[in-house]
């Protein structure tokens, strides 16, 4: 089965589209990557985007043309990624764009993601697997993350590398860099764990727009030449979020530009702009650093489009101090920054065949949800086909 994945995360900064082709042998899975792209959002559109996103106001208006002008990306994106698939697949996963995550005392009440399905699914003319996290938000989930499905079973504790002697191998971690950190902790004789940890390139690239007038600090060259300022790490630091216990999730409700702003204020004094950015650097490599050891892991497979900073690449090494490997999903054979829009994939795959996506052990939803809704590209060629009716009659 040929499946088009897409992915727009909360950096918004475009779509990765991926096409994979799935085999069931027994009861492994595998996944033959058939290439993949990396489509950047025009400036107007991630303007477009950023103007509607928390803390700002919107009107329905903004919403509605959003939601369709986004719907268009997304078709573009997944013709493309039918392309790629040798010019047709069976099914396209689009999860849309995130605009608001609805998060009361640690509970997610609801969460909204914007992309006119039905407009991929004209494009392409197969069916298309949308909104995918209210299945297990209406189980009582999180709704995210959702990439931990894909990480359980790429970091199968029992196809791992065994330790010298035979013992078997410690925690594995898988990593993404995006907006958001999030963690996924397989090992064995354990649940599934996975958890937002916290702002990962999302209040760095809020600074860069700040300070430098750039969407982002390419290669993280202003943050290594800064120095880390105490006072505001330890202000950064101080967010309840990282306090609070999983399961847990998070985004740019929290963790935007005018919460970097605020505890800039709080300061009450100047940072330079290439010293903010080292602060932020060293938040991210922090608190994902205390999670993977708090959680024991041997290994760090990473992903995402942190990993092209060398900056936070070279803090999370340092940080792991021997006791952890770092390392890309690039060596087991998933490129690192395709790896969600993959990840998507396999989840279309799993709904397509009836089975649960999300991870209870992960989301804390009461049971394992089935994700996404389906928009259909026209009449299923699975079922008989009536004539067209020309009268309803309602019976007694």
């Amino acid at each position: 089965m040929k499946i088009v994945g897409l992915m727009s995360g909360t950096s918004y900064d475009g779509v990765d589209v991926v096409a994979a082709e799935f085999t069931a042998d027994g009861d492994t899975l595998r996944l033959r990557p058939l290439g993949h792209r990396e489509l950047a959002y025009p400036d107007d559109l991630r303007a477009e985007i950023g103007a509607l996103l928390p803390p700002a106001a919107t009107t329905i208006e903004a919403v509605c043309r959003l939601d369709n002008r986004l719907g268009e990306a997304f078709a573009e994106a997944a013709a493309v990624g039918v392309e790629l698939a040798g010019g047709a697949a069976d099914a396209v996963v689009s999860p849309g764009q995130t605009v608001f995550h609805w998060v009361e005392d640690g509970r997610v009440r609801g969460t909204l993601q914007l992309g006119a399905p039905a407009r991929v699914a004209a494009r392409v003319g197969v069916p298309v697997l949308h909104d995918l996290r209210s299945a297990d938000v209406a189980a009582g989930g999180q709704g995210a993350p959702l990439v931990p499905a894909f990480d359980a079973l790429l970091l199968d504790p029992a196809a791992s590398p065994r330790a010298p002697g035979g013992a078997a191998a410690g925690a594995r971690a898988a990593l993404n860099l995006g907006g958001i950190a999030n963690l996924t902790v397989v090992a064995p004789g354990a649940p599934v764990l996975g958890y937002d940890v916290g702002p990962a390139n999302a209040l760095l690239d809020a600074a860069a727009r700040r300070f430098l007038d750039r969407p982002c600090d390419v290669d993280g060259a202003r943050a290594a030449a800064g120095r880390v300022h105490e006072a505001l790490l330890a202000r950064l630091l101080a967010e309840p979020y990282y306090a609070a216990p999983p399961p847990k999730s998070t985004g740019k409700e929290l963790f935007h530009g005018g919460y970097l702003d605020a505890a800039l204020a709080a300061l009450g004094e100047p940072v330079a702009a290439d010293d903010v950015l080292a602060t932020l650097t060293e938040l991210t490599a922090r608190t994902v650093a205390d999670a993977c050891d708090r959680h024991r892991v041997t290994e760090v497979v990473a992903a995402g489009g942190g990993v092209r900073n060398p900056t936070l690449r070279a803090r999370l090494a340092a940080l792991g101090g021997g006791r952890w490997r770092l390392r890309t999903t690039d060596e087991l054979g998933v490129p690192a920054q395709a790896k969600e829009a993959y990840a998507f994939a396999l989840l279309g795959w799993l709904s397509w065949h009836g089975l649960p996506g999300a991870v209870p052990s992960v989301t804390g939803a009461s049971r394992a949800a089935v994700l996404g809704s389906w928009a259909p590209a026209g009449p299923s060629a699975a079922a008989p086909r009536p004539p067209a009716p020309r009268r309803l009659v309602v019976a007694a």
